[in-house]
């Protein structure tokens, strides 16, 4: 069975300044508390790991952030790598908490893209996953801005002179094409910015270009939006026979490996390296009848 590492994979630079933010926030502020708004970035076991560091994650299905921040009275508050509304921020300093934002730079790039646009009248149309907290911060900004999750949301938009269109870092390139084609369709006058960040593209790029694959594993979170595009990108490749999004080793089914000669491994920008290294070995150990002990438990 030959085993395909497919490159790029793993942590994006805007996830391991994200990480290295939090752990130095533990050696700043020892015996303070560290609260995080919501997944620091989309992998559970960042989460676990953060909290055996003595990060507390505070996430609702019910609260927004803005609300959460009322659970805490002191300590040291981080927001995560998606983005934050800037009336959180606000609120956090006013309750004298230490405010630390671990926002990505090209998530930044692209609310100030919007907050420009927004200065010159223009409506902002923002193509984006629903209730994702990169879109529900972008969204945050005004009432001129709006969510587009599917190209039948197109039906609703209004007429206007100035429209300026752009998207979630974490979109799928060929989905984001489609949308933008069929909006210059229906809006000529709009202009586009395509903010989809490089590591999501070439990690996307790498996929669609995979040819002769019987099995493809994404090595991801099942929340992580660019995990879950990278296995529409290659269900949308006929290259690829099988597809399937595994969170770590122990979700291989050796029925899946049967009649398998060519296997390939990929993961999301969010997924720790140790997690992928570990399906790797898991498979490389297959031909050699070996079945190694997987520990998921590692610290960041």
């Amino acid at each position: 069975m030959e085993i395909i590492k497919v490159t790029p994979r793993g942590y994006c630079k805007g996830v391991v300044r994200a990480i290295s933010m939090a752990k130095e926030a533990v050696q700043k502020y020892p015996d303070t508390p560290i609260y995080v708004l919501g997944m620091l970035v989309h992998n559970r076991y960042i989460v676990d790991a953060l909290k055996h560091m003595g990060i507390h994650t505070l996430e609702s299905d019910t609260k927004s952030k803005i609300l959460l921040l009322d659970d805490i009275e002191e300590g040291v508050v981080i927001f995560t790598a998606h983005g934050i509304d800037p009336k959180c921020i606000e609120k956090a300093k006013a309750k004298g908490l230490i405010v630390i934002d671990a926002s990505c730079p090209d998530v930044l790039k692209t609310q100030e893209l919007v907050k420009e646009r927004l200065k010159q009248g223009y409506e902002i149309l923002y193509i984006g996953k629903a209730g994702h907290p990169e879109a529900t911060a972008v969204c945050s900004l005004s009432d001129h801005i709006h969510l587009l999750t599917s190209l039948a949301d197109l039906k609703s938009v209004k007429p206007a002179d100035k429209v300026f269109v752009t998207n979630q870092t974490t979109m799928s390139f060929q989905d984001i094409e489609q949308f933008f084609r069929q909006i210059h369709k229906r809006i000529p006058q709009a202009e586009f910015s395509q903010e989809i960040c490089n590591a999501t593209r070439i990690r996307q790029e790498a996929v669609a270009a995979l040819k002769n694959i019987d099995l493809l594993y994404v090595v991801g979170d099942k929340a992580s939006n660019n995990s879950n595009r990278l296995a529409e990108i290659a269900q949308a490749n006929d290259e690829i026979r099988q597809v399937c999004l595994i969170e770590n080793a122990l979700d291989i089914g050796l029925d899946q490996l049967a009649d398998v000669k060519r296997v390939a491994v990929t993961s999301g920008a969010s997924t720790p390296t140790y997690l992928t290294a570990q399906v790797i070995t898991f498979l490389e150990q297959q031909e050699k009848h070996i079945y190694p002990i997987i520990d998921i438990n590692k610290m960041l």
